[in-house]
């Protein structure tokens, strides 16, 4: 069983943690509907434990703080206005830092690729974040490439995705990877996850 932890905080985006923690939880269902052992333990974690506000005022509770886990497979770090403030917590950064070496991949969405980079994680790669936050990336001199006009990006075990909904994408990848292709479309099936918006986006 892989233990996947998914960090939120104060001023999280909310489909930024919702999304990923819909597709690895439906890999559970999909896997229990066959018949067959559940392969994700799944940890909702935050900096101090207790609940979260999200940025549009949803609130949720987490099961543990971030200094009650020392190792996960999965770690996923969400985007949101309150990864500025986490820029800026040493505490945090640093059990960043310290929790990647013990996980076979490290993902984040959106500007959680800021933490990800502020804890060194992307030095030397390539990675992506919101099309709008490219610009505040740069100016705040953190490290790493950012690949535009994408919504996710690889490199090595460093899985980052784009805004918002780009999560839903980047961890369906991450479960055809770890599974089979085939087995992340039924998963992707499950959750009648076919997006057919009613108004293109200026993209």
């Amino acid at each position: 069983m892989m233990d996947i932890g998914i960090v939120i905080f104060d001023d999280v985006e909310e489909l930024d943690f919702v999304g990923p923690w819909e597709v690895w939880n439906m890999v559970n269902e999909v896997k229990k509907y066959r018949g067959e052992t559940e392969p994700f333990r799944m940890h909702l974690l935050s900096p101090s434990g207790g609940e979260v506000r999200a940025v549009k005022g949803l609130r949720v509770l987490t099961d543990a703080a971030i200094s009650d886990v020392e190792k996960l497979d999965i770690v996923c770090i969400p985007g949101g206005a309150g990864t500025r403030p986490l820029m800026q917590d040493k505490v945090f950064i640093d059990w960043l830092e310290n929790i990647a070496p013990t996980c076979q991949w490290v993902t984040s969405v959106c500007t959680g690729a800021f933490l990800i980079s502020k804890a060194g994680l992307a030095d030397g790669k390539r990675l992506t974040t919101h099309w709008a936050a490219f610009e505040e990336f740069k100016e705040a001199g953190l490290a790493g490439e950012l690949v535009p006009y994408v919504r996710y990006v690889r490199d090595g075990n460093l899985l980052t995705s784009a805004g918002v909904s780009a999560g839903i994408d980047m961890a369906l990848w991450l479960t055809g990877q770890i599974f089979t292709p085939q087995f992340a479309r039924d998963v992707q099936r499950a959750m009648q996850y076919d997006p057919a918006p009613p108004y293109a986006g200026d993209v």
